[in-house]
C-alpha cells in the first residue's frame, strides 16, 4: 500500500491551476517594484509635489485593506470568481494609470491596483492550499514565489528601461494589460476543474462583514496618514501626526472585538487564539516589514551617497532580489522534505538582524564587495522566511480556515509592508532636519532644499546628481548628512529585526497534515477519491 506522505500522481489540470498562478503572480510581481525605478521620470512629467508619495501610499493602502474580504468571498463565491474579479480590477486600476493627465488620476488608478492586488495575493495562496496538503505546500510556494522573486528582479529594470526611452514611463502600466489578459485565459481554461464554483446567488453578498471591513480600512487609512506625515510635512509632535496614529493603532482591537459578534467575520478571533498562528501572523509582519524596509532605503544610499541614477540603483539591488529566489525554493522543499519549520524559521529571523548591522556600517567609500555581500546575506533571510511564515500559521489550525487565515496572513504582509515602506523614510527625514539645523546653518537654500522631506525627495526623483554637479562643495556636507540619518535607519532597522526575532520564541513543532481536507479542490480528484472508497467498502478491508 501506498503511504500517506507519498507524493500523489497530478494530471494535467492541476498542473495547469498551477501554470496559472504562476502568471498571476508574475503579473503582481512585475508592477509591485517597476513603478520605483520609473518615480523620477513619473514626477518630471506630473510635477514634484509631496503628493507624489501616493503613487505608492495609494497602492499600500488598498493591497492591505481589502486583503480581508477577499478570504471572506472566496469561501462564499468560489475561487473561480474572486481570482477572476481580481484580475480585471488590477487591469482597469492599469488601464486608468497608464493615461493618466495629472498626479490624481495616477493615484487614483494605483488605488485600484490595489485591490485587485490584494485579491491576486490572497487568491494565489488560498488555492495552493486547496490543491496541496500542508506538508507539501513548502515547494509549491516556493515555486509561486520563485516566479514572483524573478518578476520584481526584472520589474526595476523594466520600469527603467522605459522611464528612460522614448516609451516613457505609461509602459509600466500599460505592459499589464496583455499581461493580465494572460491571466485571465489561462484562470478561464483551468478553473473550471475545481469542484465549487461561483454558485452562490448574488444575495449572499449580505453574508459579506461590510461593517468590518469599513472599520478595518478606515484604521489603515489613519495610520497611513500618520506615518506618512510624520517627520515630512508635520513634526511627529504635531497633533497631525499623532491622532490618526493613535486612533488607527487603537481602532484594531476594538476591529477584532467586533468581529467576535459578527456571524461570518472576515478576520475571526480564533486564528490568534493559539500562541504558534499569533506569532506566525507577526513574524509574516515583521519579514514583510524588513524587506521593503530594506527596498526604500538602499536605492537612497545608491542615489545621495554614491550618486549613481535611479536606473542603476535598481541594477544595484539584483544581488538581494536574485539571490533570494534560489533560498526561498530550497526553504519550501526543506519543509515538504523534513516537515518542519520551526528550524527555519530560527535560521532565518536570526539572519536579518545579522544583515542589518551591517548594513549601518555603509558610507561613501563602502566598495562593491560589502554593499553586494550584505544584500546577499540578507537575501538568505528573506529566502528562507518567505514560504515558511503561513504553513506556520495553518498548521495549529483547521483545513475550513485556510481562506479567511491566509487572507489575515496576507493582511499581515500588507501592514509590515506600509510601516517598512514608512518608518525608514520617517526616521531618516527626522534625522535629516536634526542635522540641517546644526550642518547647513549658513546655508538657507540648501537647507530649505532638503528639510521636511526634501533630502528624500530630492533623491527619489533622480534630482540629486544635477545638484552635487552644480554645487561641488555641498556634496561633501551633504553626503555625511544622508550616511548619517540612513545609519539611524538601519539602527531603527536592526531594533525591529531583533524584535521579529522573539516571535519565534512561541512558535511550537507540531505534525504538517499530509492529507488534503477541503471542499474546493479539484473535481477529478474528489471523483477518484470517492471511487477508491466505494471499491474498498465492496472488497471489504485488506488483510
Amino acid at each position: 500500500m501506498t503511504s500517506e506522505t507519498s507524493t500523489p500522481r497530478r494530471g494535467w489540470r492541476f498542473w495547469a491551476i498551477m501554470t496559472s498562478m504562476g502568471v498571476i503572480s508574475l503579473l503582481a510581481g512585475l508592477d509591485a517594484t517597476a513603478v520605483s525605478t520609473a518615480m523620477p521620470s513619473i514626477i518630471h512629467d506630473l510635477g514634484s509635489s509631496q503628493g507624489y508619495m501616493w503613487i505608492a501610499n495609494a497602492y499600500l493602502l488598498t493591497t492591505t485593506a481589502f486583503t480581508p474580504i477577499f478570504g471572506q468571498t472566496a469561501d462564499i463565491f468560489g475561487r473561480r470568481a474572486l481570482t477572476l474579479l481580481a484580475i480585471l480590477v488590477f487591469a482597469i486600476g492599469s488601464a486608468i494609470a497608464g493615461p493618466a493627465p495629472n498626479l490624481g488620476v495616477l493615484v487614483a488608478g494605483r488605488a485600484i491596483q490595489g485591490i485587485g492586488c490584494a485579491g491576486i495575493n490572497v487568491m494565489i495562496e488560498t488555492v495552493v492550499c486547496d490543491l496541496v496538503p500542508l506538508r507539501e505546500r513548502g515547494k509549491f510556494m516556493g515555486f509561486i514565489f520563485g516566479i514572483y522573486g524573478i518578476a520584481t528582479t526584472t520589474g526595476p529594470l523594466i520600469g527603467g528601461a522605459f522611464a528612460a526611452s522614448d516609451a516613457t514611463w505609461r509602459w509600466v502600466f500599460y505592459l499589464n494589460l496583455p499581461l493580465s489578459g494572460a491571466a485571465l485565459a489561462t484562470v478561464l481554461t483551468s478553473f473550471g476543474a475545481l469542484s465549487k464554483g461561483s454558485d452562490a446567488p448574488i444575495s449572499s453578498v449580505k453574508r459579506i462583514d461590510w461593517v468590518g471591513n469599513a472599520f478595518l480600512a478606515t484604521c489603515i487609512t489613519s495610520i497611513l496618514l500618520a506615518l506618512t506625515w510624520g517627520g515630512g510635512e508635520q513634526p511627529w509632535s504635531s497633533w497631525k501626526t499623532v491622532v490618526p496614529l493613535v486612533l488607527g493603532l487603537a481602532g484594531l482591537p476594538v476591529f477584532l472585538l467586533y468581529e467576535t459578534r459578527v456571524k461570518e467575520p472576515t478576520t475571526p478571533l480564533r486564528l490568534f487564539a493559539n500562541r504558534t498562528s499569533f506569532a506566525g501572523n507577526w513574524l509574516a509582519f515583521t519579514h514583510n516589514m524588513l524587506v521593503f524596509y530594506t527596498l526604500f532605503a538602499l536605492p537612497i544610499y545608491f542615489q545621495a551617497v554614491l550618486g549613481v541614477s535611479a536606473f542603476r540603483s535598481g541594477v544595484n539591488i539584483l544581488p538581494a532580489a536574485a539571490t533570494a529566489m534560489p533560498f526561498t525554493i530550497l526553504s519550501g522543499a526543506i519543509m515538504t522534505k523534513t516537515g518542519r519549520y520551526l528550524p527555519l524559521l530560527v535560521v532565518g529571523f536570526a539572519i536579518f538582524p545579522v544583515a542589518f548591522g551591517l548594513f549601518t556600517r555603509l558610507d561613501e567609500s563602502s566598495g562593491t564587495g560589502y554593499w553586494a555581500g550584505i544584500q546577499v546575506i540578507l537575501a538568505m533571510a528573506i529566502g528562507v522566511g518567505t514560504p515558511i511564515t503561513l504553513p506556520t500559521i495553518l498548521t495549529p489550525l483547521p483545513e475550513a480556515d485556510v481562506a479567511v487565515a491566509t487572507a489575515t496572513w496576507a493582511f499581515m504582509r500588507g501592514f509590515g509592508t506600509i510601516w517598512g515602506a514608512a518608518i525608514p523614510l520617517a526616521v531618516f527625514n527626522s534625522k535629516v532636519d536634526a542635522l540641517v539645523a546644526t550642518k547647513l546653518q549658513d546655508n538657507e537654500p540648501l537647507s530649505e532644499l532638503l528639510a521636511n522631506g526634501g533630502a528624500y525627495a530630492l533623491a527619489a526623483g533622480g534630482a540629486i546628481q544635477s545638484l552635487y554637479q552644480e554645487d561641488p562643495d555641498a556634496k561633501a556636507v551633504m553626503t555625511s548628512i544622508y550616511v548619517e540619518s540612513l545609519k539611524l535607519s538601519w539602527q531603527v532597522g536592526l531594533g525591529f529585526a531583533l524584535f521579529g526575532f522573539l516571535f519565534v520564541l512561541p512558535v511550537r513543532e507540531l505534525p504538517m497534515r499530509t492529507e488534503l481536507e477541503t471542499e474546493f479542490g479539484l473535481t477529478v480528484e474528489l471523483a477518484q477519491k470517492t471511487t477508491n472508497t466505494n471499491a474498498e467498502n465492496e472488497q471489504g478491508p485488506q488483510k
